[in-house]
């Protein structure tokens, strides 16, 4: 944890001062972005023995997949969202095109704080259909879709305000959810910020769309840094990393949302996910279906003749899959958010009702899953790393202990915020032992999950 305080509010201020160098930057990320996702689209297919250093599209990949996307969800439990705001290549075009839009206001139908959790389950979900960890132009297809996205409702509303990053983009909840572990965050005394006594800065541009004097964490701040030192009131300051979740996290801010997608997306969902591909159960369920239809003589469902916008089809990499492949697939994961998720519901809801407390209390002891949420997706992420490797050759001896290592980490982690949690709503004696009996169980379940996926199974 970081304890120097003085030196972070420094940081904060020169992020402020260096405004015109950080947007160099941003561009410098879109572009290497664009390169990343548009080069392999366009290219052929690699051969089955291509290696990083001899083609560029797999090393493309390997950047894209292997590095990018597992390193930039962990910058969020280090750092807060500073990538959403520093190097974030939708947020940075959505922001610039915005300068130039039509400025108009943003309709309450945008505003629904459900959004984010609908586009990480869709995206999700379709990215898996198409194979977008295989596949330069499902990755564009995918991707490039957000970023149109994301500049198309910049253009629309809102002069120089991210409304798509607030409101709409498909990992935004789930980056809000993981900025919550940070151990630094914009701290605002309101009492300053009221007073405004401090160094008469010219009004920051908050793009994210925040009441800054009311900010009281991370989760929707893009720690840009535009308000540091604003009226004397809002520095970069060290903080526990159980702050946020503790104290904060008891406040509603998006009703049940947050929990919706802890529980049921970044648990649920993405176990299944990332499971199907080497589970067994996956392979029964297909096997079984398939059975099915030919005693039924309905052979349609086993052809593979859907377009590779609709369901992977790569003939000329025997990588094709048919419609019953499609229906496995939808199955498997929806299975997965349901089962596992309404799992974790029915535990939590069992702890709240032996602590006799309202529902509020359910949505903030869900967020002690927060660890357990972030280290699954890093755990997905990585596999994809590890494979990569794998192929050029490297024996990777240490990925199974660390594997061990991290999950175990993130369910201590989740147990000791979710006893936190139950004492703070007053729990004690043997209703105590009882909620965190049920907080037990639950992280049991996903930890055998992924035990399934990376020993139980391999």
């Amino acid at each position: 944890m970081i304890t120097n305080a003085s030196w972070l509010a420094r940081i904060g201020d020169l992020l402020r001062q260096h405004a015109n160098t950080i947007r160099l930057i941003q561009w410098l990320v879109v572009g290497f972005y664009l390169v990343l996702l548009l080069l392999p689209a366009v290219l052929s297919l690699p051969p089955s023995e291509a290696r990083m250093l001899d083609n560029i599209t797999v090393f493309a990949q390997f950047l894209f997949w292997g590095l990018w996307w597992p390193f930039v969800l962990l910058s969020m439990v280090l750092f807060g969202r500073l990538w959403c705001g520093v190097l974030c290549p939708e947020g940075s075009l959505s922001e610039w095109i915005s300068w130039c839009g039509l400025n108009k206001r943003t309709p309450q139908w945008i505003r629904w704080s459900g959004w984010p959790t609908i586009a990480f389950v869709l995206t999700t979900v379709y990215g898996q259909l198409i194979s977008v960890y295989d596949y330069g132009r499902a990755a564009a297809l995918i991707l490039g879709g957000s970023t149109v996205a994301a500049m198309i409702v910049g253009f629309l509303y809102g002069r120089g305000k991210r409304v798509w990053c607030r409101h709409l983009c498909p990992v935004s909840g789930v980056f809000g959810l993981l900025a919550r572990l940070a151990p630094m965050h914009y701290k605002v005394d309101e009492e300053l910020w009221q007073a405004n006594q401090g160094p008469k800065l010219a009004t920051p541009n908050c793009a994210p769309l925040i009441d800054i004097r009311r900010m009281q964490g991370n989760s929707e701040c893009h720690a840009c840094g535009r308000c540091s030192s604003q009226r004397g009131a809002v520095a970069l300051t060290a903080r526990s990393p159980n702050q946020e979740i503790l104290i904060v996290g008891n406040q509603p801010q998006h009703g049940h949302w947050d929990s919706t997608l802890l529980l049921f997306g970044m648990i649920g969902l993405a176990m299944g996910a990332f499971q199907w591909t080497v589970s067994p159960w996956f392979i029964t369920l297909k096997q079984t279906a398939a059975e099915w239809l030919v005693d039924r003589d309905i052979f349609w469902p086993l052809e593979a003749n859907a377009p590779w916008w609709l369901l992977t089809h790569y003939p000329q990499n025997n990588d094709a899959f048919t419609w019953l492949d499609g229906a496995a697939i939808l199955t498997y994961i929806g299975a997965s958010s349901l089962l596992i998720g309404g799992a974790l519901w029915l535990l939590l809801q069992g702890a709240v009702r032996l602590m006799n407390r309202s529902d509020n209390v359910f949505h903030h002891l869900a967020l002690a899953f927060t660890p357990l949420g972030g280290a699954g997706l890093f755990l997905g992420l990585s596999a994809t790393t590890i494979k990569l490797l794998r192929y050029e050759g490297f024996i990777l001896a240490w990925a199974q202990p660390t594997r061990a290592l991290l999950l175990a980490g993130a369910v201590g982690w989740s147990l000791y915020l979710a006893w936190r949690v139950i004492s703070r709503h007053g729990a004690n004696g043997l209703r105590r032992m009882a909620a965190f009996g049920c907080v037990g169980l639950a992280t049991a379940v996903v930890g055998y999950g992924w035990y399934l996926q990376f020993w139980g199974w391999s």
